[in-house]
């Protein structure tokens, strides 16, 4: 039997209250008791320490998409929408599928949780995914963030709700039943064989093998970022506005 398509990281030592600074929050007597998330450039600095530290170049992770995971992880969390920012989730849709382009990261405790396969929508495209779209029957992947929801067992077994939270973008996740779950399609060999893995209908697929593993680590209130540099995404986010504070 092959051993598991995921890469289990050794955890990795980092300057103690490493991602403390890059969470930096203040209380602003104004509003009471709220917290008040302000990126800052030592924020920045901390984020590519984090980034550096874990090696995650190596692995494939690009700076572009840790940065704009990390911010708009900030946003969702100023918001009240996560109940943890202990851990991130990014898919960098900028690689081809035949790369392992999930990222599931322990932030609090400096190490790569799993790094593995992922679909895309097979409308976006075969290798890479250039493609994006929120409509219902496109069969696209939709970038951004998303909170991860509750589990179920379905078609595809268990697999993970995900409520798209960028309106116009990937807030049709929940009605065109974009969940993450399961599929035989994603793999290494097939992946060897052909130079890419098999496309979903929309969802991230990932390989049976760590999908229950991935899945129970990420559930419940978690922060979901599909990444890609597309135009179109990049010019309309508004979790990745440049504001300097965000409340």
């Amino acid at each position: 039997m092959k051993k598991p398509v995921f890469k289990k990281i050794t955890k990795l030592t980092l300057a103690a209250g490493l991602f403390s600074v890059i969470m930096f929050s203040s209380i602003d007597p104004s509003v009471g008791n709220r917290t008040t998330f302000i990126p800052t450039v030592k924020a920045a600095g901390s984020a590519m320490m984090m980034y550096a530290n874990l090696h995650l170049d190596s692995l494939g992770l690009t700076k572009e998409a840790f940065n704009y995971a990390i911010k708009g992880m900030e946003r969702l969390q100023a918001a009240g929408k996560l109940t943890t920012t202990d851990l991130i989730s990014i898919v960098d849709f900028s690689l081809p599928s035949s790369k392992k382009r999930l990222f599931v990261i322990d932030l609090k405790n400096g190490k790569v949780l799993f790094n593995t396969l992922v679909s895309h929508g097979r409308n976006s495209g075969t290798a890479v995914a250039t493609e994006f779209s929120n409509a219902p029957e496109s069969f696209k992947s939709s970038l951004g963030f998303y909170v991860t929801g509750e589990t179920y067992k379905g078609e595809h077994g268990y697999s993970l709700r995900l409520q798209g939270e960028e309106e116009g973008i990937n807030d049709n996740a929940l009605s065109r039943g974009i969940v993450m779950h399961s599929a035989a399609y994603v793999n290494d060999k097939l992946a060897n064989l052909q130079g890419y893995i098999g496309r979903s209908l929309g969802c991230p697929a990932i390989p049976e093998k760590v999908h229950k593993m991935i899945i129970e680590q990420i559930r419940n209130g978690t922060c979901l970022f599909l990444y890609s540099p597309d135009k179109y995404y990049m010019a309309h986010s508004k979790m990745l506005e440049a504001d300097t504070t965000v409340a």
